[in-house]
């Protein structure tokens, strides 16, 4: 069987091992149920039992004073007779309870039920509130404050095992507040799902009964209205004036004088306000309290619009309600009467609160012929129906007609004999502002809306619920920060709805991970209210909540859970008695909602309130669930962005360099910063190169994402391989302008249109001499410190983005003075939409003027001075502090291509290394200086240049003039020659040839112990 809202539920006793009867004694064993019972009957039975509550317990508290004239009570007497003539002869028992749980009626659709059943079940009077009578429909209608089904073992009490109930929360349609409660208990075999239906229709019917007697309290007013008008001579002017004048409102300006009226309403005071029109015509709004023959005391809001010279006859008032059917003569005296049916934003008395009210005017009087909730603009007489619900229903649906609702016709308007003509005169009354002056014409008076203060109050909490929602649409979710979202929804809420907020989400949704189960892993988020010293657990804390708890309530079932009063939550208070009661001593009402979106459980707010005397009521839920459900989504997109850009930046991160090469050529020191929207493709590089000699690289690849950091990683490898080939840097460059272009052309998505691009400037710095090789493609220049600390930017020739193709690139060589600082930077640093391009090449300037400051120094510098605050694209940042090589490890020889001089060569060699204290080297270096320069002489050109340098290794070059590159080759044995390089290969740690403008250089690394 399914429930009426779509739970399913188990029905019958359990003849197998299932079904309530064997969960409900399982958990009265003590133990611990995850599935089998629905949501709410567990929450139920959980405070049942935090309560103490007894299931064998059958007596209950009897009210025998209860009012019997209860205004729900005068409102349900008529459907509940319809009822009990509809289920005549049934098993049927009808009940009504007030908002406390106390039934007030009682009907039976079997008259000898009230004899058959104990006085608790048939004699009004008796308590059904949960913490009385455990779980039952009456008092788990009133906690969760919607339709309820209890069926056989669900009950908690063993009185009730063998019935099945529905009940259903009976709200007052201004207020929104629960009266009462309406419930249908039957035997388990009557069981029929056309219930609920039946039940929401009596329920309605009921609610407009009760709207009914507000409506009458309205017409009472509006009686003394018209009769104090009559009296007073001042009939033919109470709307022809303010009717005329309406006829060129705009909108906006009559928005503002309803609201202007009701908030008068609400304030429940006399005065007089001037209120600007658009136009610069001024209407004064006069408000004056009044009181009608039964008692009822209202305000009444007048609209005193200064007289027009000339003025002639004035055409009769439009007529507001036709429904009405009224004469012209009378219509003409109430076309201005506005009304509206809202909710309370807080359930708080609101006649003092000053504010704007909202556009809605307050609710009014002459409803009862149209259905209710029908809102008509009082002004200018436009009318819309509202709530679909005030519908008036068939016979069979067991709503009454509106009995003892008189016409309004009949009971209010006075006969049109009574009604002054507009040729008596116009006198001005004591209420309303003196005229113009002498020889002007007297101000025409209108009625504009009359009402009761708190009927007003309910106009103005509507408006500010609505500039709530309308505000937090602004406020939440500016950001793609998933901490940040959870504050703007902390912030948005306090102070106009809660006092304090509390917002804990589970650990993986911070980390933008969706979480398995967030009742077990939630962390405190946010913790936001009027003051900072109440006991909440701090931000950062892990939060556990019991089974009882209202948060984690609430996390179960999916839905708000409001717990008015706190001191009663029991199993709120059970969850950690010590923190509780300090908190109690500041807080004394809360509302946890879920924070759910696209089916994900993200965590949980809690809103308190401390300040305001009233509880949260209903509507406020309304509201915080409706905040919530924005904030989740907000969250949630933060929460996918954040394991998006986590996913990227560790795909970034990964492809970037982890560690810097182990060099003397240059101290290096390095940044990466990526952009706050999103991670693109910014590189750097640093790689050793032969002869000590350093390559620098920065580079960029257009675009934001995955695709732009798979892309950086493709091209940062290709740069490297192509740099330790020992081409120049414009050789590099053009090898890797090939390469782009061939990636765009092989892409998929870009179908050959050409997407993909990227920027680089690379470096080789060689310390022997000092000179330092450039060149770029579409990259900002680099910054060179000067030992001085002159900062200069170099002029390189520019070159074209990487893909382009068909260009050449050109290098410049630059002379770096020992203890130079090269800066390479990505556009990123410089480039930003607040800020001028040469304002920020200053700053960079002035921040890199320091040259003692070691290169790790530089970077913390150049980044909080230079770096946008909220960079909108990623930086990469390479600083480089240049060393010169010591003459005094460098040893040289030139020789002509002769074979005698190889010898020659071998013996200053093994001199050398002798100094050098390199001993145990001289076996393996002599034998590849041997091999190499007989191979530049037998296969070179002169002359011949052999260079050893001692640095990490020892390096052996020899170099000559011809472009000739020997290849390793695996010698055959019949072969003569081609063992020499196989020989260099196996005493060396790497070999390799090297082209220069004048030839090329084959050098060879030999390892040494002492470093």
């Amino acid at each position: 069987m399914v429930r009426s809202d779509g739970e399913p539920v188990l029905t019958g006793r359990a003849t197998d091992g299932t079904g309530p009867t064997v969960f409900r004694e399982r958990f009265l064993q003590g133990e611990s149920l995850e599935t089998g019972v629905r949501t709410s009957i567990l929450s139920s039975w959980q405070r049942c039992r935090s309560l103490g509550l007894s299931p064998d317990r059958s007596d209950l508290p009897f009210q025998g004073d209860f009012d019997r004239n209860d205004r729900v009570a005068r409102a349900a007497v008529p459907v509940l007779d319809r009822l009990e003539s509809r289920f005549a002869g049934s098993s049927m028992n009808i009940s009504v309870a007030d908002a406390n749980g106390t039934v007030l009626l009682r009907r039976f659709g079997e008259a000898s039920l009230a004899r058959g059943l104990p006085d608790i079940q048939t004699v009004p009077g008796f308590v059904f509130a949960e913490r009385f009578a455990g779980t039952n429909g009456i008092g788990l209608a009133l906690a969760e404050r919607r339709l309820i089904r209890v069926y056989g073992a669900e009950h908690f009490a063993e009185r009730s095992q063998a019935s099945a109930c529905r009940a259903l929360p009976v709200r007052d349609p201004l207020s929104g507040r629960i009266e009462g409660v309406l419930c249908f208990g039957y035997p388990r075999g009557f069981e029929n799902p056309a219930l609920s239906t039946v039940i929401r229709k009596a329920a309605a019917a009921i609610e407009r009964r009760l709207l009914g007697q507000s409506s009458a309290r309205e017409r009472s007013l509006l009686q003394a209205y018209l009769d104090a008008g009559v009296e007073a001579g001042a009939g033919p002017h109470h709307s022809v004036g303010v009717d005329e004048l309406a006829l060129g409102l705009r909108p906006v300006d009559r928005a503002t004088l309803l609201e202007k009226a009701a908030e008068l309403i609400s304030r429940a005071q006399r005065a007089a306000v001037e209120v600007p029109l658009a136009d610069g015509r001024r209407v004064t709004l006069v408000s004056r309290a009044m009181t009608s023959a039964s008692g009822v005391e209202g305000i009444a809001v007048e609209a005193v619009v200064p007289g027009r010279p000339g003025h002639g006859p004035l055409a009769a008032a439009r007529l507001v309600e036709p429904v009405l059917s009224l004469p012209v003569e009378a219509a003409e005296r109430i076309a201005p009467i506005d009304t509206a049916v809202v909710r309370p934003f807080r359930s708080t008395p609101l006649a003092a609160t000053p504010g704007p009210l909202s556009a809605v005017p307050a609710p009014g009087h002459l409803r009862d012929a149209a259905p209710p909730g029908r809102i008509t603009a009082g002004v200018d007489g436009v009318t819309t129906d509202g709530l679909s619900a005030g519908a008036q229903p068939t016979a069979e649906s067991l709503l009454p007609a509106a009995d003892g609702v008189p016409s309004a016709a009949e009971s209010l308007l006075p006969a049109a004999d009574d009604v002054p003509s507009a040729a008596d005169g116009d006198p001005s009354t004591a209420d309303g502002p003196p005229g113009g002056g002498p020889g002007s014409p007297a101000p025409e008076r209108g009625l504009l809306m009359v009402g009761e203060p708190h009927v007003g109050a309910y106009a103005l909490a509507a408006r500010r619920r609505l500039e709530l929602l309308s505000e937090a649409s602004a406020r939440i979710g500016t950001t793609l920060d998933v901490r940040r979202t959870a504050q703007e929804l902390a912030e948005t809420a306090v102070p106009r709805l809660a006092d304090f907020v509390t917002i804990d989400l589970a650990e993986p949704v911070l980390r933008g991970e969706e979480a398995a189960d967030p009742r077990s892993d939630l962390r405190r988020t946010v913790v936001h209210g009027l003051r900072d010293d109440l006991p909440f657990s701090p931000v950062g804390k892990q939060v556990d909540y019991g089974p009882t708890v209202p948060q984690l309530r609430c996390l179960t079932s999916g839905e708000a859970v409001l717990e008015p009063d706190l001191k009663a939550a029991a199993g709120w208070l059970a969850q950690d008695p010590e923190h509780t009661d300090r908190l109690l001593s500041h807080v004394h009402s809360l509302i946890a909602v879920p924070l759910v979106a696209r089916g994900v459980v993200l965590g949980v707010a809690a809103f308190y309130r401390a300040q305001d005397p009233a509880p949260f009521g209903d509507d406020d839920r309304s509201l915080a669930q409706e905040l919530a459900t924005r904030a989740a989504l907000s969250i949630d997109n933060a929460r996918r962005y954040t394991r998006e850009r986590t996913m990227v930046l560790a795909l970034q991160r990964s492809l970037l360099p982890q560690g810097l090469p182990d060099q003397d050529t240059v101290e290096v020191a390095h940044r990466y910063l990526p952009a706050e929207s999103d991670v693109g493709g910014d590189w750097y590089d640093v790689i050793p190169l032969s002869g000590t000699r350093i390559g620098l690289f920065v580079g960029d690849v257009v675009g934001h994402g995955m695709l732009s950091a798979a892309t950086m990683g493709r091209v940062r490898t290709a740069a490297r391989s192509f740099a330790e080939l020992d081409f120049p840097p414009d050789e590099v460059l053009t090898h890797l302008d090939n390469l782009v272009g061939r990636l765009d052309r092989e892409d998929p998505v870009s179908d050959g249109g050409g997407i993909i691009g990227a920027t680089c400037l690379y470096a080789v710095y060689d310390p022997t001499s000092q000179q330092c090789t450039l060149a770029r493609a579409g990259h900002p220049p680099p910054a060179l410190v000067q030992p001085d600390g002159t900062v200069s930017f170099p002029e390189l020739p520019a070159g074209p983005p990487l893909g382009l193709g068909g260009l050449p690139f050109e290098a410049v060589e630059l002379h770096l003075p020992e203890g130079s600082q090269l800066v390479l930077y990505t556009d990123g640093l410089i480039e930003d939409r607040n800020r001028d391009v040469d304002v920020v090449l200053d700053q960079l300037r002035g921040a890199l003027a320091h040259p003692g400051r070691t290169p790790e120094e530089t970077c913390r510098v150049v980044l909080d001075t230079v770096a946008p605050a909220h960079p909108g694209d990623d930086i990469a940042l390479l600083v480089a502090r240049t060393h010169a090589f010591d003459p005094r490890r460098i040893a040289t020889w030139e020789l002509p291509a002769d074979p005698a001089r190889v010898s020659e060569v071998r013996s200053a060699a093994l001199r050398q290394l002798a100094d050098w204290g390199l001993d145990e080297a001289a076996f393996a270096a002599e034998l590849m200086l041997s091999e190499l320069v007989t191979n530049a002489i037998r296969h070179g050109a002169g002359p011949i240049r052999v260079r050893l340098l001692r640095d990490r290794s020892l390096i052996c070059e020899v170099s000559d003039t011809s472009s000739t590159a020997p290849h390793l080759r695996r010698a055959a044995t019949t072969d003569e020659g081609g063992r020499g390089l196989f020989l260099v290969a196996q005493l060396s740690q790497s070999w390799g040839t090297r082209y220069t403008p004048e030839g090329k250089v084959i050098w060879a690394e030999c390892g040494l112990d002492d470093g």
